[in-house]
C-alpha cells in the first residue's frame, strides 16, 4: 500500500531546501531576501491555520512573511488602499490575499486590485490570461504543485486522458489550462467535470488521472473508477471522529479506504497535495523576487 502513495511531505521538503539554498546565495551575495505580505481579514479557523502554516514555511526557507491582520467588518476600499500602497512598495515582492473573505467584500474585486507582478496566488485575470495563453507569469499553486507531483511519479501527461472533477479558479480552471498546454508536463486531453455534469462516471472510468477537487467527502468511489488511474486527492475535509482529541479526523474528496486497493497512485489527506501548495507559492515568490530584481541565481 505504501508504494501506492505519492508522498508530497518528503517532495515538498526536497523542493523547499532547493528553495532555500538559492535564498541563501542570494543572501550571501546581494544580503537581500525576498518579501511575501499575506492580507488576512477576519478570525476563521482555517485561514488562520493555513497563513501561520504559510509563515512558518516562509520563515523556514528564507523568506520574510509579513502577515497584514484586519477585523472582518473593514471595508472594500480600505483593503484596497491598503493594496496600492504595497503595489508601489518595492520592498514586497510577492502579495496574496487569503480566501475566503467576509460576504461584505467582493473577492474578486480585492483579488484584481493586486499588481499582476506580485500576484504569487496567480489569481488576478492577467495572470490567468497568460497562462491560458501558454506564456504563464505565474500559476497558482496547487495546479502547480498537481503538475509537479505527476512529474515526479514520471506520468507521462503527453496524450494522456485526465479527468478534473471540480472548476474552481483556484485550482480546476487553471488546471485544465495547464495540463493541456503545449509543454513538457501538458498536451493532456483534459475533461472539467463539476456539479452539473451527467453520469460522472462515464468519464471518470475513461480517465488515466482523476483529479478531485470539489471539498466534498466521497465525491469519488470505487465504483466510479476503471484500470488503475492516478488519483490525485486535492480536497481537505473535516469529519467528525469521537476518537480524536480534538473531535475530527481529516478526509479528502475521495473514498480513500476502498479505492485504494484500485489505483495505481494515490496522494494521502492529510500529506499529499497539501504541502506541495504552500512550497508552490514559496517558489512563485522567489520568481516575483528575481523578476522584480533581475538577478540570476
Amino acid at each position: 500500500m505504501i508504494s501506492k502513495l505519492i508522498d508530497g511531505k518528503k517532495l515538498s521538503a526536497d523542493i523547499q531546501l532547493k528553495i532555500k539554498s538559492e535564498i541563501e546565495i542570494i543572501q550571501k551575495k546581494h544580503k537581500d531576501s525576498p518579501t511575501l505580505v499575506v492580507v488576512l481579514v477576519g478570525e476563521n479557523p482555517a485561514s488562520l491555520s493555513y497563513v501561520r502554516g504559510k509563515e512558518r514555511a516562509c520563515l523556514k526557507a528564507g523568506i520574510n512573511c509579513l502577515i497584514y491582520k484586519y477585523d472582518k467588518n473593514v471595508s472594500e476600499k480600505e483593503l484596497q488602499k491598503v493594496l496600492q500602497k504595497l503595489n508601489k512598495d518595492s520592498s514586497v515582492n510577492g502579495i496574496i490575499v487569503q480566501l475566503p473573505l467576509p460576504e461584505n467584500i467582493n473577492e474578486d474585486t480585492i483579488i484584481q486590485s493586486i499588481v499582476p507582478h506580485k500576484d504569487v496566488d496567480g489569481l488576478t485575470t492577467e495572470n490567468l490570461g497568460l497562462l491560458a495563453a501558454g506564456t504563464p507569469r505565474f500559476v497558482p499553486a496547487t495546479p502547480l504543485g498537481v503538475q509537479k507531483m505527476l512529474s515526479e511519479i514520471n506520468f507521462q501527461t503527453d496524450g494522456s486522458n485526465i479527468v478534473i472533477i471540480g472548476r474552481s479558479k483556484l485550482v480546476g480552471t487553471p488546471l485544465a489550462l495547464l495540463l493541456s498546454s503545449k509543454s513538457e508536463m501538458g498536451n493532456a486531453t483534459v475533461t472539467v467535470c463539476h456539479s452539473r455534469t451527467k453520469e460522472l462516471s462515464k468519464y471518470t472510468l475513461q480517465a488515466d488521472v482523476i483529479i478531485v477537487a470539489t471539498g466534498r467527502p466521497n465525491t469519488l468511489t470505487i465504483d466510479m473508477i476503471a484500470n488503475n488511474p492516478i488519483i490525485i486527492d486535492v480536497g481537505v475535509n473535516r469529519v467528525e471522529d469521537e476518537s480524536k482529541k480534538n473531535g475530527y479526523r481529516l478526509v479528502g474528496d475521495t473514498d480513500f479506504e476502498n479505492i485504494i486497493e484500485n489505483v495505481s497512485k494515490i496522494t494521502p489527506v492529510p500529506g499529499g497535495v497539501g504541502p506541495m501548495t504552500i512550497t508552490m507559492l514559496l517558489q512563485n515568490v522567489l520568481k516575483a523576487y528575481t523578476n522584480s530584481t533581475k538577478i540570476q541565481i
